[in-house]
């Protein structure tokens, strides 16, 4: 249903403003993002609702066509033919640990494998598995994708490529999303501190990283070298939990991440940069105990932009200017809290919020379909797919 409405829908700037998860103390970052709602008449979208979805985490279309596939948490996958809007399921999937913030999670397809038909081709999945006692870790995962049925998909020879290491206890920030370098020949991970603040400084773990693997997992050549004792695949350091890694069209690495009680963050990734956390935050602790600044500590890697109050992202996409030219090149985030889609503007090694446009749920997934539409997932049970096309 096309919603052209959506403008009535519109709060004030100052109760926008207000809606954030958490108050946050405010960083003294200059990249500080301010809480820049748009106007009624600057919502430049119609959406139209395409089903809703099990708890959907993360979709990718498959290259070539315009079939969508969407993972959901719980364990199971669906696929959408958008121009008939046929449904499908997907076989073949591997049993996930399934609670809090973990469960199935990415779907990626290498940009390289493009066919105009879904038949067989290379699919990588990430997820959460069970480990001894009451510990769990993300994995990530490569199998052939074959479909035979107009309304089934199945996935066939799936092995674990990597794993997140040491598997630990809790339910939270696996983050475990995937980017394919520009090449397509080795691919990126991110891997969430898991909670456990200290990892993310440790270079003996891969926990609160950004590592770089080969298309079979194995350390890709060229990393970082660290001093020490240091895993081989690590790429960068000092992170949290990472819901975004996405390439823009210059080919540089970002990610997009939870702060704690404030500071979100946009990263520009860099081979050996490590991000601080948790020596340092543009935001503080759940229990109130203050995080020193980044300013305070310049060996430290500062974010492009940091927000504060919080927009608590999803994932994002750099978009390509299709639909929207003035878009071009512009970081489009799905928030969690308040429930906005923002858009960034991207300067160099700086960014600046310049929009952000109020939604009826909370974002989860951001996906640009061929044509330059952008494709939405709500999150949580009944998440519905969004299409966004000019007004």
């Amino acid at each position: 249903m096309t919603r052209n409405a959506i403008c009535s829908a519109l709060i004030s700037t100052a109760a926008l403003v207000l809606a954030s998860c958490g108050s946050g103390a405010a960083g003294d970052s200059a990249a500080q993002a301010k809480s820049t709602p748009a106007s009624a008449d600057g919502v430049p979208f119609a959406i139209t609702e395409h089903g809703a979805f099990n708890e959907p985490w993360a979709a990718d279309f498959a290259p070539g066509t315009s079939v969508l596939f969407i993972t959901e948490r719980p364990g199971t996958m669906k696929f959408v033919d958008l121009p008939s809007g046929r449904r499908g399921t997907v076989t073949g999937l591997p049993k996930v640990d399934y609670g809090g913030q973990g469960g199935l999670g990415e779907v990626a397809f290498l940009p390289t494998e493009r066919s105009a038909t879904l038949g067989t081709r290379t699919i990588y999945l990430s997820w959460v598995e069970a480990g001894d006692g009451d510990t769990r870790g993300a994995v990530v995962g490569r199998g052939k994708l074959v479909c035979e049925e107009a309304d089934a998909c199945r996935i066939d020879g799936l092995t674990v490529i990597w794993r997140q290491d040491p598997k630990v206890t809790g339910r939270g920030h696996f983050s475990h999303r995937i980017a394919f370098a520009p090449d397509s020949k080795t691919m990126f991970v991110s891997s969430g501190d898991r909670q456990k603040f200290t990892p993310a400084q440790d270079l003996s773990v891969n926990l609160g990283k950004i590592v770089h693997l080969n298309l079979d997992g194995t350390p890709a050549a060229g990393n970082p070298s660290f001093p020490g004792v240091a895993r081989r695949e690590i790429w960068s350091l000092g992170h949290r939990n990472l819901l975004g890694l996405q390439f823009d069209a210059q080919g540089r690495l970002w990610d997009l991440e939870h702060g704690p009680k404030g500071g979100d963050e946009l990263n520009l990734v860099k081979p050996g940069a490590n991000y601080g956390w948790p020596v340092v935050s543009n935001g503080d602790n759940y229990d109130g105990r203050p995080i020193p600044r980044h300013s305070t500590r310049p060996e430290f890697a500062a974010p492009a932009i940091s927000w504060n109050p919080v927009i608590a992202p999803g994932d994002f996409t750099f978009y390509s200017g299709k639909l929207w030219p003035e878009w071009k090149g512009n970081a489009v985030i799905g928030g969690m809290k308040p429930t906005v889609l923002v858009r960034v503007a991207i300067n160099g090694e700086n960014a600046r919020e310049v929009a952000r446009y109020p939604m009826d749920k909370r974002i989860r997934e951001v996906v640009e379909g061929p044509d330059g539409a952008l494709w939405l997932l709500e999150d949580g049970k009944g998440g519905r797919l969004l299409e966004l096309r000019p007004r």
